[in-house]
């Protein structure tokens, strides 16, 4: 079997090996031939280092890369690239790096690379926590900073601001599911603020089994809508008073068109409709479920939530179930409210948005909606999907057509919120009309462009798949065995005193969504090691037990309301109905994670290629339809095809190579 070459970082990754895949051994490998698939794509992009896949006649470079999690983004008239990063619960509480949280990125030798790169603004040690929103406008910076949005003066030709900024807005809300605040400015200096929801769909009891909406529901008072403020005013309070439209959950992307005066916003779905409602959606539908939306906003709209949500199978919004709803058939009030303009698959979270009207890109792009998806994570145990910037064509104020996948491999080889190398947070055009994007798991940033080279004709798209397909097959992550990658892999799992090997194994298919309609994953991560919405089970380090199945157990039954240090509440019994001999199964599974023996291999103390009578450090690895093994060694100069069993070419750090009947070519790389 073969490998691309994602696919092949992926399988060294899993052998235990420290890799730094670089792009002059690809260069040398692409010479004898192993990936010159990738030849012509590379001509026509030769500064092309960003992984991503594009239409042809685009090329990315990475513009930026580690600067910490970078939200929305803005590029200056002069090409200087602000971004705004953040910090908290969001991302595990990680530390920011030393600086401020506002970010100034400057190509100034024209490589399609930052050569500056300045931090300014509030920093950790000042109280700040970073945000989201980022703004221009009249020659002035806008940008989130805790509760606040402030305004920083920039003197002509400066590349950050000297002065302190003023707050324009304070007192914007900061708890439950949704604290950040993006912003767009219109024609008229209003100055439009997202205030996301602090709930998922206004329970009694967030995100809980069968828990009803309070009704009415008065978050919408201070929650859940866009609200309107002057943009040239400082000194602004946060109030009712200054709503613009509600119902909308969360809406993360603004796009102003040309003439400043239309305004479309991203609304990401309510969540957990099986979950939290078992009787009415079955499992298939957590993932599909509703759809995920772009509106255009209107003075005193009400865009349906928390009473509605939008169904892609039937194109309309319909009743939830905290409402009076009735699995989809109920309509109700929802004929009253305002639908979207495009739908697009369930959950895949859109974080920004940018209509684009310049010439650089083909005109089949002009006047359109580029859209960036983080990516989903309710879709387990069902595969998850996003993780991409997909265009929009436009007709009038409704969608033109379906959407197209413009921009894809962000993620790396895992779509997962916990795996994922990259995942789009936000959007920007620059002066020469390139795309920036911007990464919130690494701190990266792309920047997209058109050169015509390798089109042919009219762009060649991939369509976005069809909004009420089905969910697919269950998804275990098979880059990674849910019991890890250290040298007991695929090993039975440690068995708590008083459980079984069954219960065990019965534990595992529930964590995977295999049994039971739980989605751990979703949270946890494929194999137990958390992501930003949920902790790491495999540490041993317990925030509400003491680590004891029984313990264990009390938890999965009872939930999680309310984390200490992740945004994501656990509904009692994961969102499903376990019984309690599955309640207990799945805690003994969580136990044999946390429980599993110390890898002798890992990151820090990397497996070393023994090959009898020598010993290397691979660079790259692949494998040949016959069962050799073909790795490079940029040290060696060397390639080296194996013939005999791939896993026992590894050995632990320190371990005394052990002879093995193998026969390996030796093949010089060329100079």
């Amino acid at each position: 079997m073969a490998f691309t070459g994602r696919r092949l970082v992926a399988v060294i990754y899993r052998l235990g090996v420290l890799m730094h895949f670089s792009v002059s051994s690809l260069a040398r490998v692409l010479a004898l031939g192993l990936l010159g698939a990738a030849a012509s794509a590379h001509a026509d992009c030769p500064n092309d280092d960003s992984g991503l896949t594009l239409p042809a006649g685009f090329c990315a470079t990475v513009f930026a890369d580690d600067i910490g999690h970078a939200r929305q983004l803005v590029v200056s008239p002069a090409g200087v690239v602000y971004v705004n990063t953040w910090s908290g619960r969001y991302y595990a509480n990680s530390p920011p790096p030393p600086g401020g949280f506002l970010v100034a990125l400057q190509d100034i030798h024209g490589t399609g690379k930052a050569d500056v790169n300045r931090r300014f603004g509030e920093t950790l040690q000042t109280g700040g926590a970073g945000g989201t929103g980022i703004g221009l406008y009249h020659g002035s910076l806008y940008a989130e900073i805790n509760d606040k949005i402030v305004r920083y003066g920039l003197p002509a030709g400066a590349l950050v601001p000297s002065g302190a900024p003023q707050t324009v807005v304070s007192g914007l809300p900061l708890e439950g599911d949704h604290p950040m605040h993006p912003f767009a400015f219109d024609a008229s200096g209003s100055l439009y603020v997202d205030v996301g929801t602090a709930t998922n769909s206004c329970q009694v009891k967030n995100r809980t089994l069968e828990s009803p909406g309070i009704d009415p529901c008065i978050e919408l008072e201070t929650r859940g809508g866009i609200w309107r403020f002057d943009a040239a005013k400082t000194g602004q309070a946060f109030s009712p008073q200054q709503r613009y439209a509600t119902g909308i959950r969360n809406g993360e992307g603004f796009a102003v068109d040309t003439a400043g005066h239309r305004i479309f916003v991203t609304q990401h779905g309510r969540d957990q409709l099986h979950a939290n409602w078992p009787d009415l959606y079955p499992p298939e539908q957590e993932a599909t479920l509703p759809a995920e939306e772009v509106v255009l906003l209107a003075k005193g709209g009400d865009y349906g939530w928390p009473t509605c949500y939008y169904d892609p199978g039937q194109q309309k919004l319909v009743l939830a179930p905290e409402y009076g709803g009735d699995g989809g058939k109920a309509v109700g009030p929802c004929a009253t409210k305002t639908g979207p303009v495009a739908a697009f698959p369930a959950h895949w979270a859109p974080n920004a948005l940018l209509y684009y009207d310049r010439k650089e890109f083909p005109a089949h792009y002009r006047n359109g909606l580029f859209v960036a998806f983080h990516g989903s994570w309710d879709r387990a145990p069902y595969g998850q999907q996003g993780y991409n910037v997909v265009f929009q064509s436009l007709a009038g104020d409704k969608a033109g057509g379906k959407c197209e996948i413009f921009a894809d491999g962000f993620a790396g080889a895992i779509k997962s919120p916990g795996k994922a190398d990259h995942r789009p947070s936000g959007l920007a055009l620059g002066p020469d009309g390139a795309l920036y994007v911007s990464d919130d798991v690494r701190g990266r940033i792309y920047r997209i462009v058109y050169n015509g080279k390798g089109a042919a004709g009219a762009p060649q798209t991939v369509p976005c798949p069809d909004t009420a397909a089905d969910a697919g097959p269950i998804s275990v992550d098979s880059s990674k065995p849910p019991e890890g990658t250290n040298p007991d892999a695929g090993a039975v799992l440690p068995v708590p005193p008083g459980a079984t090997k069954d219960m065990v194994a019965l534990g595992n298919r529930i964590f995977h969504g295999e049994e039971g309609g739980a989605s751990c994953t979703g949270c946890h991560g494929a194999d137990g090691s958390g992501t930003p919405l949920g902790p790491d089970l495999t540490d041993q380090q317990w925030l509400w037990s003491d680590g004891g199945v029984a313990g264990i157990a009390a938890t999965i039954t009872s939930g999680v309301p309310q984390p200490k240090q992740y945004r994501a509440p656990m509904p009692p019994l994961g969102g499903a109905q376990l019984s309690a001999d599955q309640v207990s199964a799945l805690a003994a599974y969580v136990w044999g994670l946390s429980h599993r023996g110390a890898s002798t291999s890992s990151a820090a103390h990397p497996a070393e290629l023994i090959i009898p009578g020598t010993k290397i450090y691979p660079e790259n690895l692949t494998s040949t339809a016959d069962g050799r093994a073909i790795i490079g060694s940029v040290v060696a100069r060397t390639i080296f095809s194996v013939e005999g069993q791939l896993a026992d070419l590894f050995a632990p750090p320190n371990a005394v190579p052990t002879p093995k009947p193998f026969h390996a070519t030796v093949v010089e790389i060329p100079k």
